[in-house]
């Protein structure tokens, strides 16, 4: 290695350290999900099940088991952020599994943009360190699908050894989120299949199937045996069929809904999905490979009833690889400049994080600070210039990943600011450790649905409905306060049932 791509991975190095790792312990658990799946790896951890996940005591079937065991493992280690830091570390290996298959297939100039380009994306950013299924999910399915790029290019001379890593890495795929995995698998395969049929006998065969069953069903045989006909409705019928068909899940969101999330999700580098033509798209095997990667999950998830923003986060590994592999034989330096210009709203964003977590995005706005606002507006035009200097000045091969720098430093910053404010108010973690003392005399009033499940998580769902069990003190609100029973007044929001 030369001296310049030595200090380059210096700071790679240190820029992913802090954006990924640094932050973890600065907040608490937020919204409904982390609170409940970091509740059940726990109990996982404590009472030696590795099979059954149950949710304060009662089996819960809705999702598979992978991010239970990273959680349990994490716990087992005495790890605070339990589940969220063994979901930062897989996605950071990911990373250097992705550079090192877009190398393979594409040169190392592609894999350096693909790279960065994935590493300082938005959603890539903000599941990462999430304790949710999402990224477990996206990590281990795309790690099958790179495995089948050789496939995908010439199907007759592909290794017997990538086929099987992809059977195996799809495997975890199921068990982080279950048949979901096959199916954005198919959409991805499906171009070159339809060009020769004969191509999907390999990926059918004994080579692909015994690792994708050795690993997975193990695990769906033990719940099955082990819990019975409860565990085939819940998980397969209604966290499958039902999802994508029935509103009874409460997620409905008109057809378009992905369209708006995707270039979200890519942020700061939605601008370069303009250079994507169609040779770019559709120019060889492996593009429409890619392409069909990203393009089918969207689709099929738009087909479905309910929708959520993480749905599709498996879509932006191959539109990493397809904006970079563009970017490399015709760079569009406009639109890198666009990029950076988008880093003016970065801090801006910061601000506004913590209340919208809290109470929406249309109240935090409202309830902005004017000076705050210009003190995010006047840093984000730093950052923004800096990363214009990088786009128009660096060379071709470095510009993606100088403003890649910038942009992942301008994130960091961000979730140091964020973060804290976040935690207090959208969470309950400072909440208990500042009323730790008086909690064992208090009951839950009205709150939110995020925060029942955070209070029942740090209080281990010790502390009763104040409906049930009346005591001296009230949790209240969201965030929420501890009040003396006897002065709380009704609010909004009631509590929803257990």
């Amino acid at each position: 290695m030369t001296r310049t791509q030595i200090v380059a991975a210096g700071l790679a190095v240190a820029l992913a350290v802090g954006l990924y790792l640094m932050p973890l312990p600065m907040r608490g658990l937020l919204g409904p999900d982390e609170p409940r799946y970091a509740s059940i790896a726990r109990e996982m951890a404590e009472s030696g099940d590795l099979v059954t996940p149950r949710l304060w005591g009662e089996p819960w079937f809705e999702k598979p088991v992978m991010l239970f065991w990273l959680g349990a493992s994490g716990h087992v280690a005495g790890i605070d952020a339990y589940t969220r830091l063994p979901v930062a570390l897989l996605c950071l290996a990911f990373l250097g599994f992705f550079f090192h298959r877009v190398r393979h297939e594409f040169g190392p100039q592609s894999a350096l943009a693909a790279t960065s380009i994935l590493a300082t994306s938005g959603g890539w950013v903000g599941f990462s360190d999430a304790g949710v299924f999402d990224a477990p999910l996206t990590v281990f399915v795309s790690a099958a699908l790179l495995c089948l790029l050789p496939w995908a290019r010439h199907p007759e001379r592909s290794a017997t050894r990538d086929i099987s890593w992809f059977g195996a890495f799809l495997g975890l795929a199921v068990l982080s989120k279950g048949l979901v995995a096959p199916v954005i698998a198919a959409f991805a395969v499906l171009p070159v299949v339809l060009a020769r049929p004969q191509r999907a006998r390999a990926l059918l065969g004994v080579r692909v199937l015994l690792p994708l069953l050795g690993v997975c069903l193990p695990w769906y045989l033990a719940c099955y045996v082990t819990n019975g006909q409860v565990f085939i409705e819940e998980f397969i019928v209604r966290h499958h069929w039902d999802r994508f068909l029935s509103s009874s899940l409460q997620h409905v969101q008109p057809w378009w809904f992905y369209g708006p999330v995707l270039v979200m999700l890519l942020l700061p580098w939605s601008p370069l999905l303009v250079s994507l033509r169609r040779n770019a798209l559709w120019g060889d095997s492996q593009r429409r490979f890619l392409t069909c990667w990203a393009a089918g999950q969207i689709v099929f998830f738009s087909l479905a009833v309910n929708k959520l923003p993480a749905y599709v986060l498996p879509a932006l590994p191959p539109l990493a690889i397809l904006m970079a592999v563009q970017w490399s034989s015709a760079p569009a330096r406009r639109l890198l400049v666009v990029v950076a210009c988008i880093l003016v709203l970065v801090p801006l964003a910061g601000a506004i994080l913590p209340p919208a977590l809290a109470d929406g995005v249309i109240r935090a706005w409202q309830g902005l600070d004017p000076r705050q606002a210009m003190q995010g507006v006047l840093a984000g035009v730093a950052l923004a210039a800096a990363a214009c200097l990088a786009a128009l000045w660096v060379r071709r091969t470095w510009a993606i990943p100088a403003v890649s720098g910038v942009v992942a430093l301008a994130l960091m910053v961000v979730k140091f600011q964020a973060y804290p404010a976040a935690s207090e108010a959208a969470g309950t973690r400072e909440f208990f450790a500042r009323n730790q003392s008086r909690l064992q005399e208090a009951c839950v009033g009205q709150v939110r649905r995020h925060t029942d499940y955070g209070i029942r998580h740090y209080g281990r769902n010790l502390i009763p409905l104040c409906t049930t069990e009346p005591r001296k003190f009230r949790i209240e609100g969201d965030p929420p306060r501890l009040l003396p029973n006897e002065v709380v007044r009704p609010r909004g929001n009631a509590r929803e049932p257990r």
